[in-house]
């Protein structure tokens, strides 16, 4: 077994950001990490690439620069891309309701809810109310069917609660009937393939030797009171998939199982820094579609998070101060403290991977660390 007293970083760091590598060390030394990287890219250069840690959960196997982890819902910001691609066949983009690409989400008084809505969780369905048999989330088309036939929790449009995961399952049906391919098929044959980032939605069984060893966090996230939607999207024992097996990793759940490194992740949220432009130059979406799409859609206290949240078409808005100094700054954290951020004033993208999870919320203390170095360096 390796020596848990020495931890291996490795990665390139530009002159001038040496306190973001600290930083990252500094994380390692407090004993907070396992293994974990970092990567930040500003005006279309890279300027830190850093990994570091073990793998496995009994390091044996150093992180490596391929080393690819799951980043939960950070997932959201890139699946978001992708339906805006799509979203831009659409006359009335994302102000096209639901039910006309998808004709069976009309049951239940839920006709009118626009694509938009939906996607920025003012839609009312944060889960299943009811109990259901957690392995109806690893079949995305029959769970797609089933959320269809869901009443709102609240009225939609109203208010807004935070989806984890029934977002990823309506946002891939209405990808699927505007383009008939699905968001891991778009996001594989015209984003990452061609540009040759690795990031992966539906990961094939070739890269499972790649996959870190994700140490669940110790306690449970604080919710605050447990009201039927919180209940509905954390709490019930239905609420989540088994995400042990290796049919969780090869289905498509865009709200929750991209894998990749930190750089892929950080290089695909540089479409929001940069006009939607990803690394290597590719333009994903036009202007006024990126506008769409990153414009406040729903501002106020969330149904779900027990915070103040602010979402554009998908993406978060820095409302709450954890993505850097800038409140326009769009952004997402996944599950146990994974967290991507995009500034477009400084053409800046950044993301964090990891795979000893915490209870963060939103902002793992130890993604905030890092950005605040790189922003100091700045």
């Amino acid at each position: 077994m390796a020596d848990a007293t020495a931890t291996p970083v490795s990665g390139y760091v530009a002159p001038g950001f040496e306190p973001v590598l600290e930083a990252f060390e500094a994380n390692f030394a407090g004993d907070e990490e396992q293994g974990a990287g970092f990567a930040l890219r500003i005006g279309g250069e890279t300027l830190v690439d850093i990994h570091g840690g073990w793998a496995d959960r009994q390091k044996d196997r150093v992180w490596a620069e391929d080393t690819i982890v799951p980043i939960y819902s950070a997932s959201k910001g890139i699946s978001a891309l992708v339906l805006a691609m799509a979203v831009e066949n659409l006359p009335a983009g994302y102000e096209t309701p639901v039910a006309d690409v998808w004709p069976e989400f009309a049951a239940e008084g839920k006709g009118e809810v626009t694509i938009g809505q939906m996607v920025s969780h003012q839609a009312g369905l944060p889960g299943f109310e009811k109990e259901i048999d957690p392995a109806l989330w690893l079949d995305p088309p029959a769970c797609a069917a089933a959320i269809a036939t869901l009443p709102p929790m609240w009225p939609p449009g109203t208010a807004h609660g935070y989806h984890p995961l029934t977002w990823g399952y309506m946002l891939n049906e209405i990808v699927t009937r505007i383009t008939g391919r699905t968001v891991g098929a778009l996001l594989k044959e015209e984003i990452c393939g061609p540009a040759g980032i690795d990031f992966q939605i539906g990961l094939p069984e070739k890269d499972e030797p790649r996959v870190g060893d994700m140490l669940r966090p110790k306690a449970l996230a604080p919710l605050g009171e447990i009201t039927p939607p919180r209940r509905a999207a954390f709490v019930s024992k239905w609420s989540s998939p088994d995400r042990a097996g290796r049919t969780w990793r090869e289905i498509e759940i865009p709200s929750a199982n991209g894998h990749g490194t930190a750089l892929a992740v950080a290089s695909l949220y540089e479409a929001y820094a940069r006009g939607g432009e990803i690394a290597g130059g590719k333009v994903l979406i036009k202007r006024d579609t990126l506008d769409a799409l990153t414009r406040p859609r729903t501002d106020g206290p969330d149904l779900v998070l027990p915070m103040h949240t602010r979402f554009g078409a998908g993406i978060m808005i820095n409302s709450h101060g954890k993505f850097g100094p800038n409140p326009e700054t769009l952004g997402h954290s996944g599950w146990g403290g994974s967290m991507a951020i995009a500034d477009p004033a400084r053409e800046l993208s950044a993301a964090y991977v990891m795979n000893r999870q915490s209870a963060s919320l939103v902002g793992d203390p130890r993604a905030v660390r890092l950005v605040e170095a790189a922003y100091g360096c700045l």
